[in-house]
């Protein structure tokens, strides 16, 4: 008794030691951060003033519209330069203006090897060294000449031309001398199903199709029956020049032997077939999401004024900016990205997403990947790919000791909270988060996402752990992109920002729905997008042309986007809905499909997920890609053992995975009737080459509702 009452004074010092030590290395440093981040200089009070003033007016001061930035309210944005209104004239300009500027770069490829998984794939594997880069003068030079080529094998002004192909420097060379020489250029995603590519080159009628070697011999090769009227097709890559086992009736070049044909003097390249504003630029076929394939037709003026909408929100772009391109060229998001780089001098390097950072998939371990080279200064990407990179650093994060986790915890919370005050973190941003900056070069200053609405958990990781303002945008196809965009400022989350100075917007009631402009505390309705960015409808699809697309007294044209929304008090764009996401249950409670789904993707043992639900039933479904990591530490906790593939056709895994996602939904406020009551767990990852996804990675639906009928009447029928 005596030689415990002797150790308590020795347990008590050394558990304050141990309170001391900890304040120290915990405590001390976030007081540190509190005050050494906060000097005179680094106050940014007048970027919390201006992320609090209006976005956007009203201008008939109408609750339901419309609504224009608070720069465009007395006439919209049509050009970025006065008397520069084709994309052939932008280019010129920029060319003459940063002649030896680097334009586009491309990384050497110095060795490829395949790669022996545990589960016994293969996966090819690359070193990469250096961009090698054209400059300005030199793309100029590359696109005049092949466009000269294109006319020397039959292809003609105004007369459209396809191209197929992976995300390149060639393709964006490829396009400018389309633009240049007035051929509109019809897109398509490199991951679109044969039907699908077979049925926008039958309708557009193209002679002429641009592709990759890969593309050709793996997807286009199978179809060129079905597509009678083709006769030529150019590869981008160095090939070969014989291509046994084609159709005789196709003549095939690579891309260097047409430039070839286009050398010639300056003054033989012929005036009259440069494009007028009012001329198609691009028929951009979607991505077929909810069907087939639709061609917006975009003309020059659409997407000159949609580019211009979207520069005015990036701070100071200018020649020193580096933008990384690796989303799909053929996607409208990219297309404009780009564009308005090369209409400031700014370089592009060129990537993919499987070779963006150092952990990508075709990396090999120990290489550096594309950002890492690269740098870029700007980027844009889609909430599925921050969504991933938001899970592997909070992964890795659970995996630190309880100190570094106590440590990134307090230096999180308190750069959320500074943000929000104005005010910038400079020592807190390179003690903790700088290692998590060099996931994308370390140099970004503006991060566009785009293509589907972001998370709000994701968005604020973004903000706080990249070091740079996250921009949210929302457009669309057929508004060339362009809608609305957040400025760099603006720090809330959950909302797209008010309108872009070249576009206006108005809400529609949707009475079935109850979305009505006269709801409290905020307008609601069907969202509406007016302007000159506003495309000039479907290629030959008047019955959608019709519906979709009007014109109003002014001569307006505007566009029926089919998403619901709400307009805040500073004018700002919130979407809440989906017309075609909504689906009506028997007993009459409307489930929003999408709306489930954003909520549940912030649960970390989802990848993906697509909600069900039908009309004749009372209840919604789901079919889900788990988390590996996740649904193995959940396995593990009740002693289920398996592979990947047996872990998700286990039914008690199911069963608990469902307990998980139900967990989320409630803490998420999700309504009884929104939550899926069944699900089905996938072992197989939904990409674009499964054609489950879009390029964008949005979910396809009906593909999704085929691929997994057979659960389907399982998960409704009780079987």
């Amino acid at each position: 008794m005596k030689q415990k009452n002797d150790l308590n004074p020795v347990l008590l010092l050394l558990f304050h030691l141990m309170v001391w030590i900890y304040s120290s290395f915990v405590f001390i440093p976030y007081y540190i951060f509190t005050w050494v981040s906060r000097p005179e200089g680094v106050l940014y009070g007048s970027e919390q003033e201006r992320a609090m003033r209006a976005k956007a007016h009203s201008v008939l001061g109408r609750p339901e519209g419309p609504y224009r930035a608070v720069k465009a309210t007395k006439g919209l944005v049509r050009t970025l330069y006065p008397g520069l209104d084709t994309l052939a004239k932008i280019f010129e300009c920029s060319a003459m203006r940063f002649p030896h500027r680097d334009c586009l770069g491309t990384r050497e490829v110095i060795s490829e090897e395949d790669e022996q998984q545990t589960n016994g794939k293969k996966f090819k594997k690359v070193v990469l060294g250096e961009y090698h880069w054209l400059s300005y003068r030199e793309t100029l030079s590359a696109a005049c000449q092949f466009g000269c080529g294109l006319a020397s094998l039959g292809q003609k002004p105004k007369h459209n031309i396809a191209i197929f192909c992976e995300t390149r420097a060639e393709w964006m060379i490829a396009a400018l001398a389309c633009f240049m020489h007035n051929y509109p250029l019809a897109t398509f995603y490199s991951t679109l199903g044969g039907p699908a590519i077979a049925h926008g080159l039958n309708e557009t009628e193209v002679t002429h199709i641009i592709s990759s070697r890969e593309l050709l011999e793996t997807r286009l090769k199978a179809i060129l029956a079905k597509v009678p009227k083709l006769q030529c097709i150019i590869v981008v890559d160095n090939t070969p020049t014989s291509w046994p086992g084609f159709p005789s009736g196709i003549s095939i070049h690579n891309m260097a032997e047409v430039q070839k044909l286009g050398v010639r003097p300056k003054n033989e390249i012929s005036e009259q077939n440069q494009p007028l504003a009012s001329d198609i630029a691009v028929i951009m076929y979607t991505s077929g999401s909810t069907g087939t394939p639709k061609g917006a037709l975009i003309s020059h003026s659409n997407i000159i004024a949609a580019f211009t909408g979207v520069a005015e929100r990036i701070p100071n772009l200018s020649e020193k900016d580096t933008y990384v391109g690796y989303l799909p060229l053929a996607h409208v998001l990219e297309l404009s990205a780009e564009l308005v780089c090369i209409s400031h001098g700014c370089r592009i390097g060129y990537s993919s997403p499987q070779t963006l950072s150092d952990q990508s998939t075709k990396i090999k371990k120990g290489t550096k990947g594309d950002v890492s080279v690269l740098q870029p200064t700007l980027m844009a990407a889609v909430p599925e790919i921050m969504d991933r990179i938001f899970k592997n650093v909070m992964a890795k994060v659970e995996e630190m000791n309880f100190f570094q986790q106590t440590l990134f915890t307090l230096a999180y919370n308190y750069k959320l909270d500074q943000l929000t005050k104005g005010y910038g973190t400079p020592l807190c941003d390179k003690l903790v988060f700088s290692k998590v900056c060099a996931l994308l070069g370390g140099h970004l200053r503006v991060l566009f996402s785009g293509g589907a609405p972001l998370s709000t958990a994701t968005q604020r990781f973004m903000n706080v752990c990249f070091c740079c303002p996250v921009g949210q945008g929302y457009g669309l196809t057929e508004t060339c992109g362009a809608g609305t965009v957040s400025e760099v400022w603006d720090y809330s989350s959950g909302r797209v920002g008010g309108p872009l100075v070249c576009c206006e917007i108005k809400l529609k009631d949707w009475v079935e729905a109850g979305y009505l402009h006269t709801d409290k505390p905020h307008p609601r309705g069907e969202i509406l997008i007016g302007g000159p960015n506003v495309t000039m409808g479907y290629y030959k699809n008047r019955a959608e042309n019709q519906s979709d697309f009007f014109v109003d007294e002014s001569g307006q044209r505007w566009f029926c986007t089919g998403d619901i929304g709400e307009i805040h008090e500073d004018g700002c764009l919130k979407i809440i809905d989906r017309k075609k996401d909504l689906v009506k249950l028997q007993g009459g409670e409307y489930v929003s499909l999408g709306k489930v789904e954003a909520v549940l993707k912030n649960c970390p043992l989802v990848d993906n997920i697509c909600t069900y639900a039908k009309s004749d039933e009372t209840y919604a479904i789901a079919f889900m890609v788990p988390n590996e990591k996740q649904l193995q530490t959940l396995a593990d906790q009740y002693g289920i053992s398996g592979s990947r593939e047996e872990l998700c056709n286990n039914k008690v895994m199911e069963e608990l995975v469902l307990k998980v996602i139900n967990e989320a939904a409630l803490a998420a406020q999700l309504e009884r009737f929104e939550i899926p009551r069944k699900i089905h767990l996938s072992p197989d990852m939904w990409t674009p080459e499964t054609g489950l996804v879009t390029d964008a990675f949005k979910l396809k639906r009906k593909e999704l509702e085929i691929h997994y009928r057979n659960e389907i009447a399982k998960m409704y029928n009780g079987k």
